[in-house]
């Protein structure tokens, strides 16, 4: 009933309900381009090619394109090069002083970094295309491609990173104009996509005797435990309690009142897992096009179950885990804010004992969290691999869906609950008006 209500309420919103319907429309044209195929490429041969000899690393990539990587389509790039070149930029500005000077100058400086970012994800997704291209050309004997060389290789460099900068511009269109966060909409898009693929391969090859029922019985189980701990885990949190001392103003008598300061278990969100596959998809989507031994020892090591995959994807959780937390979360000025309206945390002094406490606090948390984030995105996929499931699947994408899921819903319920506040207010105006 809960459900269904508020779908009814998402309808009789005028503003919601168009928010909702653009972002659904939005992401009904990135499936489609992620269907149309790269100028002079043999699109079903090559696609067939990379599934069967790509394995685990192509399926891992393939899952934040929707498919498109195989397939070599517009969008075979996805939205990647956008999040490396976001990562780059986060982190000058920590490194170099001019760039954090420029990301304090409020909107205005917000606004040059996303610029920088755009140009910066323009030259990243230039150079993986090459690089892909190249590899096509080499890619046994040039077989999928029609007409080899500098033609194909610039026309593939235009087709690819113009999707690449078509799906930036679409996910800030649906983080503006839409519901949820645009970018990672659009991870969630790709992921679920293939949900379906998965479950018919699964099912053919239960039908053909090629895999055991107890196992698909055992491989749901996982899925739903996996589920419901991020679940419990997202809607986790830490309560700092805070004190309001008594002020009087007048013959008025403010403050007194008790609360608490929520700390989330996962500050971070899916932000982490993201931002890790991004950065190990970088040099191995072109090291796995390129037809070079030693090259494509290096993008096998990079592979998902391998022990160098594990360890880099394990320790750059921890480190934007740390990271971004301490990006959107600074103890100094929430301590600052406390001090200002006289609240307080009961046996903590105000100012610097405060926003220590609190970072100690945020640090244990944050650890937790790298360390359920870790869990969660590399446990299953190490027991699928021995178990050699026949297509990709993992923790990281039950955490990017679940997460990015629960964020969208959450925004739509602050929706929701924010439209029937106006509500009640212009009911109780004009109520007044009438007495």
């Amino acid at each position: 009933m809960g459900l269904l209500s508020s779908l009814q309420n998402i309808v009789k919103i005028p503003e919601l309900k168009n928010r909702v319907f653009f972002t659904l429309g939005m992401l009904a044209v990135y499936r489609i381009g992620a269907h149309i195929p790269t100028p002079g490429i043999n699109s079903e041969a090559l696609s067939k090619f990379l599934v069967e000899k790509g394995g685990a690393m192509m399926g891992f990539f393939d899952m934040f394109s929707g498919g498109a990587l195989s397939r070599v389509t517009i969008f075979a790039l996805g939205i990647m090069p956008y999040i490396s070149a976001s990562i780059i930029f986060q982190l000058l500005t920590v490194v170099i002083p001019a760039l954090g000077r420029v990301a304090k100058e409020g909107e205005a400086g917000r606004k040059k970094i996303v610029r920088y970012t755009r140009y910066a994800t323009v030259v990243i997704g230039a150079i993986q295309s090459f690089g892909i291209a190249v590899g096509l050309e080499g890619m046994s004997g040039g077989a999928f491609i029609q007409n080899p060389g500098w033609p194909f290789r610039i026309l593939t460099m235009i087709t690819l990173t113009s999707g690449t900068a078509f799906l930036m511009w679409l996910g800030e269109q649906i983080t503006e104009r839409g519901i949820g966060n645009g970018i990672s909409l659009i991870i969630f898009a790709g992921i679920v996509a293939r949900f379906p693929n998965a479950v018919l391969s699964t099912t053919s090859l239960v039908r053909a005797g090629e895999l055991s029922i107890f196992f698909v019985i055992f491989l749901v189980i996982m899925m739903v435990a996996v589920i419901a701990g991020i679940v419990f885990i997202e809607r986790g949190q830490r309560k700092i309690s805070v004190q309001y001392a008594k002020r009087v103003v007048g013959k008025r008598i403010f403050g007194g009142q008790s609360t608490h300061l929520p700390l989330k278990v996962n500050t971070a969100g899916v932000i982490p897992p993201i931002f890790a596959s991004s950065i190990i998809m970088f040099p191995a989507t072109v090291a796995g096009f390129i037809a070079i031994p030693w090259v494509q020892a290096i993008a096998r090591q990079l592979s998902p179950g391998t022990v160098l995959y594990t360890v880099l994807y394990i320790g750059l959780i921890f480190f934007f885990s740390y990271f971004y937390t301490a990006v959107i979360f600074n103890p100094v000025d929430i301590a600052e804010n406390l001090q200002k309206h006289g609240g307080f945390i009961p046996g903590i002094r105000p100012g610097q004992k405060t926003s220590e406490y609190i970072y100690r606090v945020l640090t244990r948390l944050t650890f937790v969290g790298a360390v359920y984030l870790a869990t969660v995105c590399v446990l299953p996929e190490i027991l699928i691999q021995r178990f050699n499931v026949p297509f990709y699947f993992g923790g990281t994408s039950l955490l990017i869906a679940v997460g990015v899921a629960l964020d969208t819903v959450s925004q739509i319920e602050s929706h929701l609950i924010t439209r029937s506040y106006e509500g009640f207010l212009k009911r109780g105006r004009l109520r007044g008006r009438r007495d």
